[in-house]
């Protein structure tokens, strides 16, 4: 098998030093060195080297196909680095890589924390609510941010959501000569840092995380009364059964709830409503959940707005399923998929007694009782009941 042309290497704050003699021997031998600057200053590129354009285009590097390249990327390009996004490009035998130590292992070594129960995040390019699902009292977190002014916003991120003391470490140039560690608490962290910081660890302490049972509770949730209340919301994803990677169509959304617990549990979900106020409201959850970009919304009526969606692992119809949607549904859906639908109207609830009749599954009928002020005393207060059908393909 010829040599790759393509190295795609990890440089640490110590540059030339901390690489590897095959690194070096392959930077030596490369015509061309992609990076950003200050990789290409550590590694001494000179007239070789090739900043990234930005916004960042793979194309530059495989328009140099067949001659020898590198490719610098901070510490292990395959954690929030280049790797993955060039390698996915190329045929396996055009590549070979040399990673170096990431910024998550260095972080790790000066804190003593165990890397394998730690969660490791790149917020340089996201919404801080991409911490909301992992916050959790002691868990410990790193960061990585895009520079020193984002590390006063990330404080004051956390103590305005009630995680102010929280340990906040700010963690510069790893590995290299000008490193430097300082630990503070976020609610009293001043100021930014000059320069590029590196990363960010928290200890989170104060706070309240998010449960990780189904059923969340409803005041969690931005809605105007158009959601899947917390019990039958627990009932509708017990059946549902989301697992990690799978996708799912929620259809008639309402506030997203479903969708959001969905995509706790590692899925994706697409959020169908008809109404834009509410699809607005769906997308106010998502990002308050720090989950935009695990849940995409359609503001349109199904089943058109099915048409161009991938095949879902699973779909949850919270209102208004008739005959004709049943039938898109159920063409679309593929053997082991599963459909949970919810009724409240008697003609809903007779249809999922037919469709329960024809193809099996699980037919139920919910009715909660509340207990609520009556003069001075207390009395159940009945909801409407639901029928739930849920069923495998």
């Amino acid at each position: 098998m010829p040599d790759p042309w393509l190295t795609i290497i990890g440089i640490g704050e110590d540059g030339l030093a901390g690489l590897s003699e095959a690194s070096r021997k392959a930077l030596a031998g490369a015509e061309t060195v992609f990076g950003g600057e200050r990789h290409l200053a550590l590694a001494g590129a000179g007239g070789r080297g090739r900043a990234w354009p930005v916004p960042f285009d793979a194309s530059a590097v495989l328009n140099c196909r067949g001659r020898p390249t590198a490719v610098l990327a901070s510490g292990d390009p395959f954690w929030y680095g280049a790797g993955a996004g060039l390698a996915e490009k190329l045929g396996s035998d055009e590549w070979i890589a040399h990673p170096a130590p990431s910024t998550f292992s260095l972080a790790a070594a000066r804190l003593g924390w165990r890397l394998e129960s730690i969660v490791c995040l790149g917020l340089h390019a996201a919404p801080f609510e991409r911490l909301v699902p992992h916050l959790a009292d002691g868990a410990q977190i790193v960061c990585l941010v895009r520079d020193g002014e984002a590390v006063g916003d990330l404080a004051k991120w956390l103590s305005d959501r009630g995680w102010g003391a929280s340990a906040f470490w700010t963690l510069a140039a790893l590995g290299g000569p000008r490193e430097s560690i300082a630990e503070h608490r976020a609610d009293s962290f001043r100021g930014e840092l000059a320069g590029n910081l590196v990363a960010v660890a928290i200890e989170a302490m104060g706070g309240q995380g998010i449960p990780r049972s189904s059923g969340l509770a409803d005041e969690l949730f931005a809605h105007d009364g158009q959601i899947t209340k917390r019990p039958l919301r627990a009932l509708a994803l017990s059946a549902l059964a989301p697992r990690p990677g799978e996708r799912l169509w929620d259809i008639g959304a309402g506030s997203g709830s479903i969708s959001v617990e969905w995509a706790l549990c590692g899925g994706t979900a697409t959020a169908v409503e008809a109404r834009e106020d509410r699809a607005a409201t769906i997308r106010t959850n998502a990002a308050s959940f720090g989950l935009a970009h695990r849940i995409a919304v359609i503001a349109g009526q199904a089943p058109d707005a099915l048409a161009a969606l991938d095949a879902p692992d699973a779909i949850f119809v919270g209102g208004g399923l008739d005959r004709a949607m049943f039938d898109v549904v159920w063409s679309r859906i593929v053997p082991g998929a599963r459909l949970v639908a919810h009724a409240v109207t008697l003609e809903t609830e007779a249809l999922l007694g037919e469709l329960h009749q024809h193809h099996g599954g699980e037919l139920m009928r919910v009715e909660i009782a509340h207990a609520a002020p009556l003069g001075r005393y207390r009395s159940w207060e009945t909801a409407r009941p639901v029928v739930q059908w849920s069923t495998v393909r």
